[in-house]
C-alpha cells in the first residue's frame, strides 16, 4: 500500500492530532446515543410481512373492512382435577368487571367451557388494530394477575397474539441482556490472553462496544425507512462485537509487531494503516456487500438487519482507522501496560504462530494429501445438509418457560376449535355468491376430517367479499396441520370457489402466513447466493487483481457454509444434542436461518481471509517463493486469525446458550462455521491450494517483487 493511501492519511492525521481524533469519536458516540434517545425506533407493521397467498388474503380482508378485531383470551384451569364451577364462575364475573372497565377492551364475550370439564375460557375483543393491541395488552395482563391473586385455587392466565408477542420479546430482551453480560467478559478475557496486557486487551473491547452503541443510535432515524422487525439489537450486538474486536485486533497486532522491530510509534502506526488498515477496509466492505444481499430477499425484517449491520460495520471500520491510531500514538509503549506476568511470559514463550507453524509444516510438505484430507473432512460435515429440512418457527419451537406459550399450548389442548386457524376470503360478483361458496367449502372441509368449524362462528360479508375461519385441531408445525393447509389450497377451496362468477379467493391466517414466509425465503435464497457470491468474487478480483484468488475465495466460502449447514442439520433435526444445549428438537431448521447464515458467514469469513492473503502477498512482493510466501503469511497472521476466530466463536457460542430456538440455531451455525473456517479451511485448504497453484494463484496479475541480491555465483567469480 502507498503511504499516500486513504488509510495511511487518516492514521497519520489521527496519530499527530490524537486529542482531536479521540474527541471527535466521543462526539460521534454521544450524538448517536442522543439520536437513540430522541428518535423513537419504528417497528414493522403487520402488512410489512405480507407475502404469498396469505398476503393476498390479508389485503382482500383489509380492503373489505372485514379484519377480525384483535382478541385475547383468559384461560381458567384447576391445578388438580376438574374445575369447581361455582368458584370459576365467581372468578369469571370478577374478570368481566375488571376487563370491561379498561378503555382498550371492546367487549368481553360469554365464557366457553371445555367438554372435558377441566378448563374455561373468556374471549376478549379489543379496540383498534393489532398494533394498538400490542400497546394495551399490559393493562389486561395486570387485571388478570389481580384476579389470580384473589383466586389462588385456580390457575388464571391470559394469552393471545398480542400478549404472546409481548412474552416472546420479553424473553428475547432477557436473552439479549444475558448475552451482553457473558460476551463482554469472555471477549475481554480472550483479548487479555492474546496481548498479556490490560490496556491492549481493553482497547478492542471498548471500541467494539462503542461501535455497537453508536450503530444502534444511528439506526433509529433509519428505522423510518427500514423498520425494526424485532431482531436488530440482537444482530448488531452479535456482529458488532465480532467485527469491532477483530478490526482493532488486526491493527493493534501489526502496530505492536512493527514496534518490536524497532520502528517508532508513528512509523508503526503508518505501517499498520498501510497493511492491516487496508485489510480492515476490504473486510468491512466485504461484510457490507454480503449483508446487502439481504435486501434481495425483499423482506422487511431482513432489510432492517442488513441496514443495522451495515451501519455497525461502517462505524467499526471508521473507529479502527481514526480513534485507534490516535489511542496508539498517545499511549505509545504504555499500551503494553500493565502486564499480566503469567500471560505476558506465556505469550513471549509461545511466540507468534507456535501451534499453527507445527500444523502448517506437513501441509506445505504434502499439499495434495493435506487438501484431499481437508476436502473429505468438510464434505463429511456437509453431507447432512442434503437432508436439511426447513420450516417456520411456531408455538412448538418457543420455550415453554414463557408463560403465554404454556397458556396457549394448554388452551389448544382443551379447546381443539381454538387450534391452528386458517382464514379463507372469497371475492365474487356478489357477497351472497361469495358467502354461498364459503358455506359449501366449510361443509366439505368438516367432512374431510382435516378441519373443524369454529363454534358459533358466522361467515362475515361486506360488499362482494366474504370471510370464513377454519381450524385444524393440531399444532401449526405438525404434519397434519401442514397437510390441512395444502388440502385447503389445492383441493377444497378450488372445488368450492372456482365455479363462482368472477371469483378471487385466497387462504390466509397465521399458520398460512408462516408457511408462505418460509417458502418465500426458499425461493429468494438462490438470488441471494448469486448476488453475494457474484459481488464478493468481483471485489476480491479487484482487490488482489487476481481471478484465481477470487475463485478460490468463493469455493472456500461455499465449503464453510456447506459444513455449517450440515452441522445444523445434525444438531437440530435429531435429539442427541438436546441435553447438551438444553432444547427440544423441532426436527427442522427455522426457515429464515439458512439465508441469514449464508450472508453473515460469507461476510465474516472475509475478515481474516483478506488479512491472511494480504500477508501472503507481502511475501510474494518481497520475492519469496510461493511456498515460503505462504509459510510467512500464514505464520505471521496465525496469532491474529486465532484470536479473531476465538472472539467470534465465543460471542456466537453465547447465543447458542439462549432460550429461543432461532438464537440457538444462529449461534451454533455461526460458531461452528467460524471454527471450521479458521482452522480446517484457512490453515489447511487455503495454504495447500496456494502452494499447488504457485505463481498462477495471482493470475492474471504479475506481481512486481522487491529487488533481489546479486546471485552467489557472481561473488565467487570475483
Amino acid at each position: 500500500m502507498s503511504r499516500g493511501s486513504m488509510t495511511v492519511r487518516a492514521a497519520r492525521w489521527s496519530a499527530t492530532h490524537p486529542w482531536r481524533a479521540i474527541g471527535l469519536w466521543l462526539l460521534l458516540v454521544v450524538v448517536a446515543v442522543g439520536l437513540s434517545a430522541a428518535v423513537p425506533k419504528q417497528q414493522t407493521k403487520a402488512k410489512d410481512t405480507w407475502t404469498g397467498q396469505s398476503g393476498v388474503a390479508a389485503q382482500l380482508i383489509e380492503q373489505a373492512g372485514l379484519a377480525d378485531r384483535p382478541s385475547e383470551t383468559v384461560l381458567l384451569t384447576a391445578p388438580n382435577g376438574p374445575l369447581n364451577k361455582a368458584a370459576t364462575t365467581a372468578a369469571i364475573n370478577q374478570l368481566r368487571q375488571k376487563l370491561t372497565a379498561i378503555d382498550a377492551v371492546g367487549k368481553v364475550d360469554e365464557p366457553v367451557w371445555a367438554e372435558n370439564g377441566k378448563a374455561a375460557l373468556l374471549p376478549i375483543e379489543l379496540k383498534g388494530t393489532p398494533d394498538d393491541a400490542a400497546d394495551n395488552v399490559d393493562k389486561l395482563i395486570a387485571a388478570t394477575a389481580e384476579v389470580q391473586r384473589a383466586h389462588p385455587e385456580l390457575s388464571i392466565n391470559e394469552t393471545g397474539e398480542a400478549s404472546l408477542n409481548k412474552g416472546i420479546w420479553k424473553r428475547v430482551g432477557a436473552d439479549l441482556a444475558s448475552a451482553e453480560k457473558l460476551s463482554l467478559p469472555i471477549t475481554f478475557a480472550l483479548m487479555l490472553l492474546a496481548f498479556g496486557a490490560l490496556i491492549a486487551a481493553g482497547i478492542p473491547v471498548l471500541l467494539a462496544f462503542s461501535a455497537v452503541g453508536a450503530a444502534l443510535g444511528f439506526y433509529a432515524p433509519l428505522s423510518y425507512l427500514f423498520p425494526d422487525g424485532g431482531s436488530v439489537a440482537n444482530v448488531v450486538l452479535l456482529i458488532g462485537m465480532a467485527v469491532g474486536v477483530d478490526y482493532s485486533l488486526f491493527y493493534l497486532k501489526r502496530e505492536r509487531e512493527e514496534r518490536r522491530r524497532g520502528r517508532s510509534t508513528l512509523d508503526a502506526v503508518e505501517i499498520a494503516a498501510a497493511t492491516s488498515g487496508h485489510s480492515v477496509v476490504v473486510s468491512g466492505l466485504a461484510v457490507i456487500v454480503s449483508m446487502a444481499g439481504l435486501y434481495v430477499a425483499q423482506d422487511a425484517t431482513f432489510s432492517s438487519m442488513a441496514t443495522a449491520t451495515i451501519v455497525v460495520v461502517a462505524v467499526a471500520v471508521l473507529g479502527s482507522l481514526t480513534v485507534l491510531p490516535a489511542l496508539l500514538a498517545k499511549l505509545g509503549h504504555r499500551v503494553d501496560r500493565p502486564r499480566v506476568p503469567l500471560l505476558w511470559r506465556l505469550n513471549r514463550r509461545i511466540g507468534p504462530a507456535g501451534i499453527s507453524r507445527r500444523i502448517l509444516a506437513p501441509v506445505l510438505r504434502f499439499p495434495r494429501v493435506a487438501l484431499l484430507v481437508a476436502v473429505i473432512g468438510v464434505a463429511a460435515l456437509a453431507v447432512p445438509a442434503m437432508d436439511m429440512k426447513t420450516a417456520p418457527a411456531g408455538l412448538d419451537t418457543l420455550p415453554q418457560s414463557i408463560p403465554e406459550v404454556r397458556t396457549m399450548t394448554a388452551l389448544q389442548e382443551d379447546f381443539p376449535s381454538r387450534g391452528t386457524s386458517y382464514t379463507v376470503v372469497a371475492k365474487a360478483s356478489s357477497g351472497a355468491a361469495a358467502a354461498a361458496g364459503l358455506a359449501k367449502l366449510e361443509s366439505a372441509a368438516v367432512k374431510s376430517g382435516e378441519l373443524v368449524a369454529v363454534p358459533g362462528q358466522k361467515i362475515r360479508q361486506s360488499g362482494g367479499t366474504a370471510v370464513l375461519n377454519l381450524v385444524s385441531p393440531h399444532s401449526e408445525s405438525s404434519a397434519e396441520a401442514k397437510n390441512a393447509l395444502t388440502s385447503l389450497r389445492t383441493k377444497l377451496a378450488p372445488a368450492a370457489l372456482n365455479s363462482l362468477p368472477g371469483a378471487t379467493w385466497a387462504v390466509g391466517g397465521e399458520a398460512a402466513s408462516q408457511s408462505d414466509y418460509g417458502q418465500h425465503q426458499r425461493d429468494k435464497l438462490p438470488y441471494v447466493i448469486a448476488f453475494v457470491l457474484g459481488l464478493t468474487l468481483v471485489m476480491m478480483a479487484f482487490t488482489f487483481r487476481s481471478l484465481a484468488i477470487a475463485v478460490v475465495t468463493t469455493l472456500l466460502n461455499l465449503a464453510s457454509v456447506a459444513a455449517c449447514f450440515g452441522v445444523l442439520s445434525l444438531v437440530f433435526q435429531h435429539t442427541w444434542a438436546e441435553g447438551l444445549l438444553d432444547f427440544t428438537s423441532p426436527g427442522f431448521v427455522v426457515s429464515w436461518i439458512p439465508l441469514f447464515l449464508f450472508v453473515i458467514l460469507v461476510g465474516l469469513s472475509m475478515d481474516y481471509h483478506v488479512f491472511v492473503l494480504g500477508r501472503i502477498r507481502e511475501g510474494v512482493v518481497e520475492g519469496l517463493s510461493p511456498r515460503d510466501a505462504v509459510r510467512k503469511g500464514i505464520t505471521e497472521s496465525a496469532g491474529v486469525v486465532t484470536s479473531a476466530a476465538a472472539v467470534m466463536v465465543s460471542v456466537f457460542a453465547v447465543f447458542a446458550t439462549l432460550g429461543m430456538i432461532e438464537m440457538k440455531q444462529m449461534g451454533v451455525g455461526l460458531a461452528v462455521a467460524v471454527l471450521i473456517d479458521a482452522t480446517l479451511v484457512r490453515i489447511v485448504m487455503l495454504p495447500s491450494i496456494m502452494v499447488l497453484l504457485g505463481r498462477k494463484a495471482w493470475w492474471p496479475n504479475k506481481i512486481r517483487t522487491a529487488a533481489q541480491p546479486e546471485p552467489e555465483r557472481e561473488l565467487v567469480s570475483v
